[in-house]
């Protein structure tokens, strides 16, 4: 009886390259307080936006991750035929099927690669980075494409204060590849499903589909207080975790990129983790907002724009958000 070939890939991987792409309109605040009575103050002291990314009607999703995609393929130095895979995290694709990876990967000529897009909210492009690098370490892949796309202006209710005036738009993706030494950590993930309603959209759409005269379009909706408490407590302990199986102490981290869900959760993270001054913590929602599974990518993105002397230092990087699902590994920044 023949016996089957298991491959066998590198030892270790790293993130080759970043890109990003940001949407194309600038929103502040005072564009979005009639419809939720409120002001540029309250928004501000409550998540630290002054204003958000938002891309034109006529940009999809699709386009912001062929953009990021592009950028992180130059910088990789990698021939195109030498990407195999191409992961996309989002929950902005407007088809059910086909996935935006397989047309993402078509447009930037990774064609045959393998594609598929996988729906983890804002932990989605850390739960991407698990599977590039498992890909690449099982010899499945060679190098592996992950971006996190999205368009939430597409699933915004002008009115809902719970959540309306956070969302933005845009797409980080980065290429891993083999490395001659450890440059992605273990990554520590996990679910919460009890929690299921906590962000959640305000119909399905069967419910649509079935009275759309009277149900109105889905769109996302938060309960912010419990997500408050869930991401500031419970992620802290995900982080620490994720510290102690890399082996690594928060003095040794040149950066901390968590999800930019909300300036507050941000700093009371930090807090949290006693995070010595020496460390970078990116804040990118002040001027992009929140753009669930791009907004760890962008942020590493512009923090390594304005601060590239952290090349080749160790990033914690941490994404939660609507499951509730949470993943976090520290990287080797490119």
């Amino acid at each position: 009886m023949a016996s089957l070939v298991q491959p066998t890939g590198p030892a270790h991987t790293r993130i080759l390259a970043l890109g990003a792409s940001r949407g194309d309109l600038d929103v502040p605040n005072d564009d979005l307080v009639g419809p939720i009575d409120s002001s540029d103050e309250w928004i501000r002291q409550r998540t630290g936006i002054v204003q958000r990314r938002r891309a034109s009607r006529e940009v999809g999703a699709v386009d912001l991750a062929v953009a990021a995609g592009e950028e992180a393929i130059a910088k990789s130095g990698l021939e195109r035929s030498e990407i195999d895979g191409v992961i996309i995290a989002t929950i902005s694709n407007v088809a059910i099927t086909p996935s935006m990876a397989s047309l993402a990967a078509h447009r930037l000529g990774l064609t045959p690669a393998a594609a598929f897009d996988i729906s983890a909210a804002c932990a989605g492009y850390v739960y991407g980075v698990a599977q590039g690098d498992a890909l690449v370490r099982a010899g499945v892949c060679k190098n592996v494409l992950v971006i996190g796309a999205e368009k939430l202006s597409d699933v915004v209710d002008p009115t809902d204060r719970s959540i309306s005036f956070l969302l933005a738009d845009g797409a980080g993706a980065v290429v891993i590849g083999p490395s001659d030494h450890p440059g992605i950590g273990p990554t520590v993930w996990g679910s919460d499903g009890e929690k299921w309603d906590v962000i959640r959209m305000t119909s399905s759409f069967e419910e649509y589909r079935a009275n759309p005269h009277e149900v109105p379009w889905p769109t996302l909706r938060q309960d912010g207080p419990s997500v408050f408490r869930w991401a500031v407590w419970e992620m802290a302990k995900v982080a620490r975790r994720t510290l102690e199986v890399s082996g690594v102490e928060a003095a040794d981290l040149a950066a901390f990129v968590p999800h930019q869900a909300n300036m507050r959760i941000i700093d009371e993270f930090a807090k949290q983790l006693r995070l010595p001054d020496s460390v970078a913590v990116a804040r990118d929602i002040e001027m992009q907002g929140n753009t669930s599974a791009a907004s760890v990518p962008l942020a590493m993105h512009r923090l390594l724009e304005e601060q590239p002397e952290l090349s080749g230092g160790l990033a914690l990087t941490i994404g939660f958000g609507a499951g509730l699902v949470y993943g976090a590994q520290i990287v080797e920044l490119p």
